[in-house]
């Protein structure tokens, strides 16, 4: 089976070839010619999923999936939320994201948080979705080399080390894409 996955993200990309079982093709939307940004306009993390799925079936008509995650910081109201990619604004930066999301936890005690991923699976025009939730805090400060986004500073329950801090295989089974992605992978056995 061949899926596009609606994603420009070469980390993302390389995750979700790794979690998903060999016999699905995954192609990026490069491979396809699609290089244009696929604006992300919706209020929810399960709206801008759907959003770029139908985008690449309206545009392509090839069967695809997206995903999209936040992370949900309690003492925050949530935030960043849906903003997460681009909490200090359009530009899309890590580091940047990190240190604002540390700066408003400054004085908290309450560091509850967790990682939400929503995949909008489209083939042949039907649309299923998969959700998968990882719950922890914001640490106090940035810690580790591997992952991305907010990996650094984001510890999983039942762990006393950050996402970044882990293996790829160790944050694939805890972590909220690799949930939705098993989701995923089932569904499409």
């Amino acid at each position: 089976m061949k899926l596009v996955f609606a994603t420009h993200n070469h980390n993302k990309l390389a995750e979700i070839k790794s979690i998903l079982p060999p016999h699905i093709e995954i192609v990026s939307l490069s491979e396809i010619g699609c290089d244009e940004p696929i604006e992300e306009w919706g209020e929810t993390i399960e709206q801008n999923a759907v959003i770029k799925a139908k985008y690449i079936w309206d545009h392509y008509n090839l069967n695809c999936f997206s995903d999209d995650t936040g992370l949900e910081v309690l003492a925050l109201d949530n935030a960043p939320g849906v903003y997460s990619a681009r909490y200090v604004g359009p530009e899309n930066n890590a580091h940047k994201n990190m240190a604002k999301l540390l700066e408003n936890l400054q004085g908290k005690t309450d560091r509850k948080a967790r990682f939400k991923t929503v995949i909008a699976l489209i083939i042949d025009g039907t649309l299923q979705q998969f959700e998968g939730i990882v719950n922890g805090e914001i640490s106090e400060k940035q810690s580790g080399e591997g992952g991305f986004g907010y990996d650094p500073i984001f510890v999983a329950d039942g762990f006393n080390r950050t996402f970044a801090e882990l293996s790829k295989e160790e944050k694939n089974n805890i972590s909220h894409r690799g949930r939705a992605f098993e989701k995923l992978a089932n569904f499409l056995k």
